[in-house]
């Protein structure tokens, strides 16, 4: 920089050395820079990107807050076709971080609602992409303004209508729309009229491809009743405590007073029976009826869940049976411990959905996150 300083405005691939410093967040390097020439600050690409746009693409915070040291009035929006400012650019390329810096920091606070070409602010690009950190990120500053058209005439969470068959039952888009719905509870028609052309859709689509949906939810359903059968059967025949051999009472379990042998056989034999008829619904249920879907679906759940249990509680029982008379405070923390899984299960299975409900409000519609 002192012997050659024109060096630092040579191109190369579009690219200064100064914008491979920013790209390649070499802060020390861009430090040395600007340092020499501060006009090396408002640089751009051969594309029209600006320095903080090259910083926004690779997420680099800490080499976009060096820039902003030396160039407080850091030009944010290229003159790239799209016109995008350095906050779109972060939001589209998922860099939550970068986005919360722009939010942060006081000279960037003019971008919050700035436009691109097409219109769209950031918040437009946020809920296209569907990512709810980012939404709630640009909704939580105070000068945001979620009723902005875009040049086609759409508001942020009329984006929501986009890919809505590939999207409508993703955590992420209900969670955007609950943002956007809560930011702005004046669009709850548009939002509740969208639910329920998706909850049309979604069905009309289950219903064409019943058949199929049958075949795949047969299959797992079937391997999982099998497996509980084979396991329950065989419980049968090594009863804890084993049998007797004296006389009088060959072959007759040794445990048969015990009230956790009579529940461990009660169990088991449930267990056995449900997993079973689960096993031969499989086999004989219909195809290409949607309505027997949801009803199949829903009855062999409820066995399964049951048989799930009454496993668990066979376990837990016959364990029980055993260690009780020695080791009585192990067997106590078994039972504990097993009896708690089919809670655990059930929390770690909807945690996603009891999370979401949680967090936006018994008011929200998750019916498509129940949809087949």
């Amino acid at each position: 920089m002192e012997t050659c300083p024109e060096l630092a405005k040579q191109s190369q691939n579009a690219y200064t050395p100064v914008c491979s410093a920013v790209s390649r967040d070499m802060v020390n390097v861009l430090r040395e820079f600007l340092r020499h020439d501060s006009s090396l600050g408002y640089q751009k690409t051969g594309n029209g990107y600006t320095l903080l746009q090259v910083a926004a693409i690779e997420g680099h915070v800490d080499v976009a807050r060096e820039l902003l040291t030396h160039c407080p009035d850091a030009p944010c929006r290229g003159t790239d076709v799209n016109g995008w400012t350095c906050l779109h650019t972060a939001v589209w390329y998922g860099h939550t971080d970068f986005v919360k810096f722009i939010l942060s920091t006081p000279q960037l606070r003019k971008v919050v609602n700035m436009q691109a070409k097409d219109g769209r602010t950031a918040l437009h690009l946020a809920v296209q992409k569907c990512d709810p950190k980012i939404v709630a990120a640009l909704l939580s500053h105070q000068d945001i303004h979620t009723t902005v058209l875009d040049n086609t005439g759409k508001v942020p969470a009329w984006v929501l209508r986009s890919d809505i068959m590939d999207r409508a039952k993703t955590l992420n888009w209900n969670k955007v729309t609950g943002l956007m719905l809560k930011a702005d509870p004046r669009g709850a028609g548009s939002i509740n009229n969208l639910f329920t052309h998706m909850t049309r859709l979604t069905t009309d689509a289950s219903r064409m491809d019943a058949q199929s949906l049958t075949q795949i939810y047969t299959s797992n359903t079937s391997l999982v009743a099998i497996f509980v059968t084979t396991i329950t059967f065989a419980a049968a025949f090594t009863l804890p405590g084993g049998y007797s051999t004296a006389t009088g009472s060959e072959g007759l379990p040794i445990m048969a007073q015990k009230a956790a042998f009579q529940a461990f056989v009660i169990s088991d034999t449930l267990a056995m029976c449900s997993s079973f008829v689960v096993a031969f619904i499989c086999i004989v249920a219909r195809w290409k009826d949607y309505e027997f879907l949801l009803y199949y679906r829903s009855f062999t759940k409820t066995l399964m869940w049951f048989a799930y249990v009454a496993t668990t509680t066979a376990f837990s029982t016959g364990l029980y049976t055993v260690l009780v008379p020695h080791l009585q405070w192990l067997a106590i923390a078994i039972c504990v411990l097993v009896a708690s899984l089919p809670i655990i299960t059930w929390l770690l299975g909807t945690w996603p959905v009891l999370n979401l409900k949680f967090r936006l409000g018994r008011t929200f519609n998750y019916d498509l996150l129940h949809m087949v």
